[in-house]
């Protein structure tokens, strides 16, 4: 699996998801996301999800410590990704239980889901 911050410019933190998803990978991302949070305040985020082959069993899924205390310095997420994968996907960042809003895209609107990110 890999999870890593590709891109992080005019505010907007882009993180890239591919393979199997691991507990350990979103932990590695999370301290990355709260490095720049701690440089640049408010950020949105941009999640683009590649050849998703769903999660791995096993950790802690349920811990909910990095929203609790860094969701306040998250204006918006977008999620890019597969069809198949968007219901799961948005109950996994728990859209509807953040403050910020969060939409799901498809891979061929990744310029709408930056341009959304952008508003």
């Amino acid at each position: 699996m890999s999870v890593e911050v590709t891109d992080n410019s005019d505010g907007i933190v882009t993180i890239k998801v591919a393979g199997k998803l691991a507990q350990a990978d979103i932990a590695r991302a999370q301290q990355q996301a709260i490095g720049i949070i701690a440089r640049e305040g408010k950020i949105r985020m941009l999640i683009i999800v590649e050849n998703f082959q769903g999660w791995e069993k096993g950790g802690d899924w349920g811990d909910v410590s990095f929203q609790a205390e860094y969701d306040s310095h998250i204006e918006r997420m977008a999620v890019v990704g597969e069809k198949r994968w968007e219901e799961m996907a948005l109950i996994f960042v728990a859209k509807g239980y953040r403050e910020f809003p969060i939409e799901y895209f498809q891979p061929a609107d990744l310029a709408k889901a930056r341009a959304w990110l952008a508003e």
